[in-house]
């Protein structure tokens, strides 16, 4: 199992930037494809930005041009800078993680989450 560690996330007004981190440190697993998902209270789990082992990255329509995504592939950490925030960017932050065993996939791992609030 992925352990992922998470950090950054809290209270900024609106336009402020954050900036969210997150790494799978000592894992044993091939880490292939990261993203960053969110909940706001009420809603359903969303993705907002993936990025492949590549550096191909992916955005919701909502975020595309304010946030980014990058990676260090190497220590398997991802790094996820949102500029320009709204107050419907007010969520739970969830990083993910798809890892295999050789080609084998084991699964996705999930963050704890970190919440990030934006005041109007």
């Amino acid at each position: 199992q992925v352990q992922l560690v998470e950090s950054g996330g809290g209270l900024v007004q609106t336009g402020e930037s954050l900036r969210l981190s997150c790494e799978a440190p000592k894992t044993i697993f091939t880490i292939l494809g990261m993203g960053w998902y969110r909940q706001a209270p009420g809603k359903q789990r969303e993705l907002v930005a993936h990025i492949t082992e590549t550096g191909v990255t992916n955005y919701a329509d909502s975020v595309r041009g304010r946030f980014t995504n990058c990676r260090d592939s190497a220590k398997d950490a991802v790094w996820h800078e949102m500029n320009s925030l709204k107050p419907e960017a007010t969520a739970f932050y969830y990083c993910h993680a798809e890892s295999y065993s050789g080609s084998v996939s084991v699964g996705g791992a999930w963050g704890p989450g970190t919440q990030v609030t934006v005041s109007s």
